[in-house]
């Protein structure tokens, strides 16, 4: 019987199994930052255990990190005390640290990809959810706990149980204006948030492999929202092309044996997976969120379910909505396109595209947060920003921002935020903020607009 790609990069990694136990999968890359980090280099410092392969790690302060004024010291002291406690552990155990300041400086999941770090094949740990971003590229990465962090830190290993298989395709044409955010949304309406559960997910199928790299990214980033403890795509020309030539990527002969290798990764044709999906790509359409979690979502036109349960009534309070409402037409005063999700420079490409000679609505606060410095250079250099200043937007600087409010950039209570980000938890965005998850063309329609549009029908 075949292996599936998952299988063949989990593999590969074992260093050992235990006995009716979990396996001791090697690390090739540990992302850290701000946040999960202190706790971990502590425990070290207290068993008296050095960090085993620094050259392994790379740190970056993104959750934390105000968007305005990053060259001022931080006015928050919580948020001051960790960004200044990660670099004097960067320092103190030889760890590469792209900190405010530094022109690789950016969310942590935007800047591996984008400076070659994350390649086919790997397996990549970070103390953060969203960790499965970097699976588009046929990789196995996903979140760690802070006591999982000391152990990669101690022996750049972890001890881990293998989880099942799951593969979705979805074949088809997309209609124009469906995003890759609209596809993943689509998907974890239909399945639902626990769909995943204990699973690594495969997409496969004609949409993904159309897709870009940066639509991959957001596809896998949010396979978390379903429940997996992951997603991964086949590495093929798309992924090989986007490497190639970035920072800390393989050049020469090097790349030409890297390459060989990653066409050996994608699932075998006989492989067996213990969970399949299909889905059809004309059946999406532009989607966005209703409730307080990521699988409440319905296309725009379409109207709230009439579902019963506790949880379901408490979410629809807490948003401000009835079973059978359309979210159509919504009034919305808060647009937030950034995030680990949908803050690259595709993203941004789009959004202005659409925004062009155009206006944003009077009431309507807006803000664009890049992903990283280089992703804000870029804005810059290609013109997008005089776009998106002359349309009334507000460009910050590079951070998680918006997506978590662990940071200035908060949703006043009540209103709702038409946002680009992962997740739409209660209070997400700020206490008794209403977060609307939808792509980035939706939400900067939604901006125009003053509220919820289907772009395609404009």
């Amino acid at each position: 019987m075949g292996k599936t790609l998952f299988d063949k990069v989990w593999d590969s990694h074992v260093v050992d199994r235990i006995k009716d136990g979990p396996d001791i999968l090697y690390i090739d890359k540990h992302l850290i930052h701000e946040v999960t980090s202190p706790q971990a280099f502590s425990e070290l410092k207290n068993r008296n255990i050095p960090v085993f392969r620094p050259n392994q790690i790379v740190a970056t302060a993104d959750h934390n990190v105000p968007t305005l004024n990053q060259h001022l010291p931080i006015q928050d002291a919580l948020s001051r005390k960790q960004v200044a406690q990660l670099n004097e552990n960067c320092v103190e155990h030889g760890i590469e640290l792209y900190g405010l300041g530094h022109p690789y400086q950016g969310i942590v999941h935007v800047i591996g990809p984008e400076l070659g770090i994350t390649q086919p094949g790997m397996t990549m740990v970070c103390g953060d959810s969203h960790t499965s971003t970097h699976g588009a590229f046929g990789s196995i990465a996903f979140g760690i706990g802070t006591s999982q962090v000391a152990q990669v830190f101690a022996s750049q290993c972890l001890l881990v149980d293998k989880p099942k298989s799951m593969r979705i395709t979805v074949n088809g044409q997309l209609s124009p204006g469906v995003h890759p955010k609209d596809v993943v949304l689509y998907i974890i309406a239909q399945l639902g948030t626990d769909a995943g559960t204990g699973h690594f997910v495969e997409f496969a199928g004609s949409v993904f492999e159309q897709m870009s790299m940066e639509g991959r990214m957001t596809v896998c980033n949010m396979s978390i929202e379903m429940g997996a403890r992951g997603g991964m795509i086949a590495p093929d020309e798309t992924t090989y092309s986007y490497v190639k030539g970035k920072e800390f990527a393989p050049t020469g002969v090097k790349l030409d044996q890297k390459i060989a290798y990653w066409k050996t990764l994608p699932s075998d044709n006989d492989a067996q997976f213990d969970q399949e999906y299909r889905f059809e790509a004309s059946n999406i359409r532009p989607m966005v969120t209703y409730g307080t979690n990521p699988g409440m979502g319905i296309g725009i036109g379409e109207t709230i379910p009439n579902e019963s349960g506790a949880s379901f009534e408490k979410s629809l309070s807490y948003m401000g909505f009835k079973k059978g409402d359309s979210l159509e037409n919504l009034p919305i005063n808060y647009v937030f396109i950034g995030s680990c999700t949908n803050s690259r420079i595709e993203d941004f490409r789009a959004a202005s595209e659409y925004i062009k000679g155009k206006q944003k609505a009077p009431n309507v606060h807006a803000l664009i947060v890049p992903g990283s410095q280089q992703v804000a250079k870029q804005i810059e250099e290609e013109g997008l920003k005089d776009v998106f200043e002359a349309a009334g937007f507000e460009i910050r600087q590079a951070g998680c921002s918006a997506c978590l409010a662990m940071n200035e950039d908060k949703i006043p209570a009540g209103e709702y935020c038409v946002s680009t980000s992962n997740r739409n938890f209660e209070g997400r965005q700020g206490p008794g903020a209403r977060t609307i998850l939808a792509s980035p063309i939706t939400a900067a329609a939604a901006a125009v607009e003053g509220k919820i549009v289907d772009c395609t029908q404009i």
